[in-house]
């Protein structure tokens, strides 16, 4: 298996780059499960609270590998976590996409599996399925309609023309806009700004804000106690309640 992920711990901040720049770092069976193997590890460390993916040499993702899906038979991409080896069961902790040149297709759906997106200014993003009468079903169908008003999910998804970062930025999907080259500067202090918080509670609020648009009636409140739980009886909740009466920056531990 050719190395085309790696990953790189940061004290409590996972990067993990794809690393195939010679195809602008798309994705094919080797690589979606080096990615399901690196998002399996960051998931099981409780030392490692969030994590930012970006790509290798100036481009996100552009998406599945159709050259290896054409010499294979299949694309391969799918693992148990479903397309690019991610799409379908993303990390249960928060994940940042860094954006810089093309997140097209299933590119762009692993972008929208993430919590939050960090895109260089002349990032260019969409569905460009349609063009090759292909479906996006690695749920950028199901995802893009969350984070963008329907009408301006459907003109993407339909046209499959890519569009630029500042369009997403203004429309609400892209969290922070960097200048050209700066996407994965921006998108490591925006995780260092959120792990100065407690990760178990990271996690849950992570998880609920996920889930919650599926919840309809007064089920979504014993739902968010149940996610919520955990992170309230664990070491680091006592921990965040003896800092704050002891004035000092809580050590947290990630349990």
């Amino acid at each position: 298996m050719e190395a085309s992920i790696r990953s790189e711990r940061r004290g409590p901040i996972l990067l993990i780059t794809i690393d195939r720049p010679a195809v602008r770092n798309a994705i094919d069976g080797n690589t979606a499960r080096a990615l399901t193997a690196a998002i399996d590890m960051f998931d099981a460390d409780g030392s490692l609270f969030i994590a930012v993916l970006t790509g290798e040499g100036g481009h996100f993702c552009a998406g599945a590998d159709l050259y290896a899906a054409a010499r294979d038979g299949h694309s391969g991409s799918r693992t148990e976590r479903g397309p690019m080896g991610m799409c379908e069961r993303p990390p249960a902790k928060p994940m940042i996409a860094a954006i810089e040149g093309v997140a097209a297709g299933g590119g762009f759906e692993m972008a929208l599996a993430c919590d939050l997106i960090v895109a260089a200014e002349d990032a260019r993003m969409g569905l460009p399925e349609v063009r090759y009468n292909l479906v996006a079903t690695g749920g950028g169908l199901l995802r893009l309609p969350r984070r963008l008003p329907q009408g301006l999910a459907t003109e993407v998804a339909l046209t499959g023309a890519l569009y630029p970062a500042a369009f997403f930025y203004t429309h609400g999907l892209v969290n922070r806009l960097a200048a050209t080259g700066q996407a994965l500067v921006e998108a490591m202090a925006l995780a260092e700004q959120i792990t100065a918080n407690g990760p178990t509670a990271l996690a849950a609020t992570a998880a609920i804000l996920r889930a919650a648009p599926n919840w309809q009636g007064d089920v979504c409140w014993e739902r968010q106690r149940t996610i919520a739980q955990p992170a309230l009886e664990a070491e680091d909740r006592q921990e965040g309640v003896r800092a704050f009466v002891e004035k000092r920056r809580p050590v947290w531990k990630g349990r």
